[in-house]
């Protein structure tokens, strides 16, 4: 099934609704490209994650912030960006929360739910600073008359 859309961005404020508003976006655009009802809320777990880290971390929770959602369709995945205006980190620098010295802590934690329901997790520095998160998520293949793809 081809996607219903090639990209779409949203920019969004820096307040906790944003955090809704942006897993319901992915969830109805994973839906309409043919996840299923399990891999579309992974998905929006992951991006309700992203937001959440945006908001607290990579802004700071500063109205006059912005957060960047993007969503698009590479060959055979969909790739979604969350880009903050904060001042960016750094993957390998953030704590295992499956190490024992970790385990009561909270940092990371979005950061491996993130990586377990996605196929690929980066971030790098966005275009005017600050985080752009990128995660990527294989189509699902469908069988055609029958036929696997």
């Amino acid at each position: 099934m081809a996607p219903p859309i090639q990209r779409l961005e949203v920019t969004l404020d820096t307040e906790l609704e944003s955090v809704d508003l942006a897993e319901g976006i992915v969830m109805r655009v994973a839906e309409a490209a043919g996840f299923d009802e399990d891999e579309v809320h992974k998905l929006g777990m992951a991006v309700r994650e992203g937001v959440v880290n945006a908001y607290n971390y990579g802004n700071a929770q500063d109205r006059q912030k912005k957060i960047l959602l993007t969503v698009e369709f590479e060959q055979d995945q969909m790739v979604v960006h969350i880009v903050d205006e904060g001042s960016g980190f750094e993957l390998e620098d953030v704590a295992d929360p499956l190490a024992e010295e970790n385990l009561l802590r909270t940092s990371g934690r979005g950061i491996f739910l993130m990586k377990a329901f996605t196929d690929e997790l980066a971030v790098r520095r966005g275009r005017t600073g600050g985080a752009d998160l990128r995660m990527c998520k294989r189509l699902p293949t469908r069988n055609v008359d029958g036929c696997g793809r």
